[in-house]
């Protein structure tokens, strides 16, 4: 006589077993829902070849701390995927980093890393709006800041037209 071990949960749900009790929960509720789930959902863009740049924007519209999170977020994010190609939009309080002269809480000059980032090939935008509203001259903005008409039609346009990215740091 020879003696047969039970076979794994593996096995047991792939045979025949398996297939009559996975038949049997078709007919419950629930099973039409959990299968719409289990499925994995079309992909809306085809995936970008992994030698294509990620495109990113990074939204910044809440002062000083927020502007020195997102540069080192922006200087990890380049040497994590050197490819990258990041936007900072600036807007509402968030242009202060923009500003000619503006340091952190540390005392660094901003402008020194917006240098750095830009020669990564990172691009600044500030949004003229907020330029308007707070009666800021462009011209005192740093050399790499582009003046874009609206800061949030800019993050928007970039993701919608351009398949950007986007990150609140």
């Amino acid at each position: 006589m020879t003696m047969t071990t039970p076979p794994s949960r593996r096995e047991f749900l792939s045979g025949q077993v398996g297939l009559a009790v996975t038949a049997g929960l078709a007919s419950l509720p629930f099973a039409a829902q959990a299968a719409e789930v289990a499925a994995p959902a079309p992909a809306a863009t085809p995936a970008a070849p992994a030698t294509s740049p990620i495109h990113v924007v990074y939204h910044v519209a809440d002062g000083i701390e927020q502007a020195a999170r997102a540069f080192a977020n922006a200087f990890n994010h380049m040497k994590a995927e050197p490819n990258t190609r990041i936007v900072f939009v600036a807007l509402g309080s968030g242009i202060e980093f923009l500003i000619e002269g503006t340091k952190d809480k540390n005392g660094n000059v901003f402008a020194d890393g917006v240098a750095g980032l830009a020669t990564l090939g990172v691009q600044f935008r500030a949004c003229n709006n907020t330029l308007r509203g707070m009666k800021l001259d462009p011209s005192k903005l740093v050399l790499e800041a582009r003046v874009v008409p609206s800061g949030v039609a800019e993050i928007a346009r970039l993701q919608a037209r351009e398949g950007y990215v986007y990150l609140r740091p």
